[in-house]
């Protein structure tokens, strides 16, 4: 197991964003952090009312973003004009290219979401866009697919072997997963505090697990996690 504690990320301050860098990111470069199998990025951004990012390109890469609270707007080359709300999940493959902008719409509130990039198993496919809210009730003290290869479960899907998972664990309680062999698993810690495999995490942690039977989460507090499953 490999552990990234929160307070090691990269971290990009600016007017308007506050943005974490689990693995190497922009002006942020260390080289035992580059990503984990297909795992390229995980970034925790806060943007500022009405900040945010302008239109710029991306190719190649599976971007996932997962708003936590507030609202992101986005628009893209592909004529796609969405706003997700705290609860829901974008994926958005930029394939062969794709320009894209997001902006917090909102002029009171910051906007508080993960931003994360997966390298696709096919190069240079077309671009495409997809959203979906999901209900935080299904995901209450056990697992749920947001996104897999062949979007089981309901959730989207991707260009990739790999597959996210989201719960809330209540204080307290327990939830296990097995381990494939093969195959690697990525614990990031959305909120809360909470053991994985006996290592100790909290908020903003993230936690690479290659080989072993089975994970196993204990919540010490109420708390919030994402898991990667990945080839």
């Amino acid at each position: 197991m490999q552990l990234i504690p929160s307070q090691e990320r990269g971290r990009t301050r600016l007017a308007w964003l506050d943005s974490r860098h689990s693995f190497s990111f922009g002006h942020y470069y260390e080289p035992r952090r580059m990503g984990f199998g297909s795992l390229r990025v995980i970034n925790e951004d806060v943007v500022a009312p009405k900040g945010g990012f302008s239109t710029h390109p991306h190719a190649n890469m599976e971007i996932v973003s997962i708003v936590l609270s507030g609202a992101l707007a986005h628009r893209d080359s592909i004529g796609t004009v969405q706003t997700i709300e705290a609860g829901e999940v974008q994926r958005m493959s930029a394939g062969t290219g794709i320009e894209h902008s997001e902006f917090n719409p909102s002029s009171s509130d910051p906007v508080h979401f993960l931003q994360i990039w997966l390298h696709p198993a096919h190069r240079d496919r077309p671009p495409s866009y997809a959203q979906r809210a999901f209900d935080e009730a299904e995901r209450r003290g056990r697992w749920q697919t947001v996104v897999s290869p062949d979007g089981r479960e309901g959730g989207l899907t991707i260009d990739q072997d790999a597959s996210l998972h989201l719960s809330t664990l209540p204080a307290g309680s327990t939830l296990a997963r097995p381990l494939v062999t093969g195959r690697r698993a990525f614990v990031q810690v959305v909120s809360g505090s909470l053991d994985a495999n006996g290592q100790a995490l909290d908020a903003g942690d993230g936690l690479a697990i290659s080989g072993g039977d089975e994970l196993v989460l204990r919540a010490r507090v109420d708390s919030a996690v994402l898991l990667f499953d990945l080839a």
